[in-house]
């Protein structure tokens, strides 16, 4: 046998070897078919969170490497990009990193990073793949309490999100370090003395629930991180399990008729406190947002005076209510929505026992939000009152017809 034939014939016996061993080493190598459900599952994906164009579906989690026997597929995308590094660290590893694209639907990237989205999208599951896609034209959802504090027989409890982190004695109340731009400690302390009993609920921080895209609950340090500083601000000022819109895609606001009358005179009540009843009204109704289908109502923490009025139900009413409920029940009237909860169709628009900020409760019948703008315009007995619905309209649906704004309606005036 010649020379040069024993050495070809020992590289074939060396080849052979080598695939002998390859064949041997794929025989213990398991493969696992991932979907976007199972890998999710597996991995622990937080499906349901918002996310933005750059972020990880894998969160804060170390990246996913496979082994490179069981995927060798998932080395193309190294070899795609040119990753040189890349391909150097798997041949010697053995180990590869995962490639998404395998098992996403849209918005996911081999790396798992999400893109080409606008706005607050979210990790979902379409069937069985992964997908981020950008929010929908409106986003809304319900504050709920997620920092409370509770009275108990020695001082109060804080509680966040169902459990207690702290107890806090009945002296040491006054030292919480816990306000807004609605609440401070002598407002605590007030409520703890004087408002509540074992077992009320004052509300530090509300969160987001029910949203109306299927997104995961949020506590309320997110809501600001995700959803801008405004709405922070819009669900600090507003009661409990009121509806929140939180995000708005490409919509313009289309006015529509505004409503006036005036203030008058009813000395018999006191017109002074007629003045500053109504100011307190408009407050609380005015940029009052409502979601599509939804029902809203005005924010919290403002007051209201009493007038001495005996035919009212304990001798007294906060007079001076009427004439801007008569304004916000023509505007909402004339929107085609139903007769707000807590009003009436009289003069004396508001019924008695119902609280003008947080217990009377208009429904948005529309399929977009609507804005309740309220406003005065001079002072005293002669002041104007003012109210108009302002429609977001979707820009895909904006025509002649419904851009036409409104112009103002006169209500002439009335007592309350």
């Amino acid at each position: 046998m010649s020379k040069k034939w024993r050495s070809t014939s020992v590289k074939i016996v060396l080849v052979l070897f080598v695939v002998c061993i390859m064949l041997f080493a794929f025989s213990f190598v398991s493969h696992t078919n991932y979907t976007g459900k199972s890998f999710a599952e597996a991995y622990n994906l937080p499906v349901g969170q918002s996310m933005f164009s750059g972020d990880s579906v894998m969160d804060d989690r170390n990246p996913v490497e496979v082994p490179l026997l069981s995927y060798p597929s998932f080395l193309a995308h190294q070899l795609f990009t040119l990753d040189l590094k890349g391909i150097l660290t798997t041949l010697t590893t053995g180990a590869v990193p995962f490639d998404f694209s395998t098992i996403s639907a849209e918005g996911i990237d081999s790396n798992g990073n999400v893109y080409g989205i606008e706005g607050p999208g979210y990790l979902r599951l379409e069937g069985d793949a992964l997908a981020v896609k950008s929010p929908d034209t409106y986003v809304w959802g319900y504050s709920a309490p997620y920092k409370v504090l509770t009275k108990t027989e020695n001082g109060v409890d804080v509680v966040e999100n169902g459990t207690v982190i702290k107890s806090v004695p009945t002296e040491e109340i006054k030292n919480l370090p816990y306000s807004n731009d609605f609440y401070n400690a002598t407002s605590i302390v007030n409520w703890y003395n004087y408002d509540s009993v074992v077992g009320s609920n004052f509300t530090l921080e509300n969160g987001i629930v029910g949203f109306s895209d299927g997104r995961n609950n949020i506590d309320y340090k997110d809501i600001e991180r995700i959803f801008g500083k405004n709405v922070s601000d819009y669900v600090d000022a507003y009661p409990s399990y009121s509806p929140i819109v939180l995000y708005m895609g490409n919509t313009t606001e289309v006015d529509g008729e505004t409503f006036y009358t005036y203030l008058d005179s009813h000395p018999e009540y006191g017109d002074s406190v007629r003045e500053f009843n109504a100011r307190q009204f408009v407050e609380a109704w005015n940029n009052t947002i409502i979601p599509p289908n939804c029902t809203g109502n005005g924010h919290d923490y403002v007051s209201f005076g009493s007038a001495a009025d005996a035919s009212a139900p304990g001798g007294s009413a906060a007079h001076g209510v009427c004439p801007p409920a008569r304004a916000l029940r023509s505007a909402v009237l004339a929107e085609g929505f139903g007769m707000p909860v807590g009003m009436t169709g009289d003069e004396n628009a508001v019924l008695y026992g119902y609280n003008p900020a947080s217990d009377i409760k208009v429904t948005n019948d529309h399929n977009y939000p609507v804005k309740i703008v309220m406003w005065t315009e001079g002072e005293g007995t002669g002041m104007c009152i003012l109210a108009k619905i302002v429609r977001y309209m979707p820009d895909d649906q904006l025509n002649s017809s419904n851009l036409t704004t409104g112009g103002r309606v006169g209500i002439g005036n009335g007592s309350g």
